[in-house]
């Protein structure tokens, strides 16, 4: 990959011409999401990467490993020092973490997020940074199954979708620049909604799937026969069983309205389901598969 953003806006806005290589990136949580980031920004070669993370462990794997140029800690490299700082780490933690280092938020810098739920964090962080700082909250559709730094892989953003949530203090200036980054790192393509519509619909899309892969493991029909009648449909039904159990209980009670409303919808279809066999309506069936298709091949 090249540092260059394609399409640069006219207007240059935020960071004037400045190319990536002559930027200046902190990931605050390395673990997958922050992980791949890291990785992605090294093949980007961006001018310095510094990295924050709970477990000093980790952070020290990643520099051993030259994921991250420094450690942004107490005694070493500040987060002062980055022109865009990614916050990779649990949505109820990213407010706590800013109000802590408020100090190192200066104007001119963004930061942006990677959290699977939005809630009001897009306005709560906004308001403790100081003017001519912005907060611009994203959600790149890239994870993986498994979770942890071990996980991390550049690649997960290539053709993905990367959501934006812009509020109105956010300028045209760092939309346009997280879209353009958005191409660099891979991603397909951008969309901007707001906080709301954000988690009505993710609530639908990640939490409700991963809802119905972990309901598909956790059946009282799994037993030590079953790997031996797995094809592929069970397969990708049940792929992002494997969860983070911390990160995912998080985001399903902080989206927890929208979790419920699709959870009544997804009881719906069920009964629907229920009622065709029972009453062996093979009319029924055949209206509820014929209504699934023509939507699945519309996604893709």
């Amino acid at each position: 990959m090249s540092g260059s953003f394609s399409g640069r806006p006219a207007d240059p806005g935020l960071f004037g011409d400045r190319p990536l290589e002559d930027l200046t990136f902190a990931i605050v949580g390395l673990g997958l999401i922050g992980g791949s980031y890291a990785k992605a920004l090294r093949n980007l070669r961006v001018k310095r990467i510094l990295g924050a993370d709970i477990s000093h462990g980790i952070a020290h794997a990643c520099l051993n490993a030259n994921m991250i140029d420094d450690i942004a800690e107490p005694g070493g490299a500040s987060l002062s020092e980055a022109d865009v700082v990614i916050f990779c780490i649990y949505p109820g933690a990213v407010e706590a973490f800013v109000r802590a280092h408020r100090q190192d938020f200066r104007p001119g810098m963004l930061l942006t997020d990677a959290t699977g739920v939005k809630g009001q964090l897009p306005v709560a962080i906004q308001a403790m940074l100081p003017a001519g700082c912005e907060f611009l909250s994203g959600h790149p559709m890239a994870g993986r199954q498994g979770s942890g730094l071990g996980m991390s892989d550049a690649a997960i953003f290539r053709n993905a979708n990367y959501i934006l949530v812009p509020t109105d203090k956010n300028t045209p200036a760092a939309v346009a620049w997280m879209q353009a980054f958005a191409r660099a790192l891979g991603c397909a393509r951008t969309v901007s909604v707001s906080m709301e519509e954000h988690d009505r619909i993710i609530a639908y899309t990640s939490d409700l799937p991963h809802i119905t892969a972990v309901s598909l493991v956790n059946s009282s029909s799994y037993n030590e026969n079953t790997r031996y009648f797995i094809a592929g449909g069970f397969r990708d039904a049940t792929r992002v069983a494997d969860i983070n159990p911390e990160l995912w209980s998080d985001l399903f009670l902080a989206n927890r309205d929208n979790v419920l409303a699709e959870i009544e919808k997804l009881q719906k279809q069920l009964d629907r389901w229920h009622q065709a066999v029972a009453g062996k309506d093979r009319e029924a069936l055949k209206a509820i598969l014929k209504e699934a298709g023509p939507r699945r091949r519309q996604l893709y």
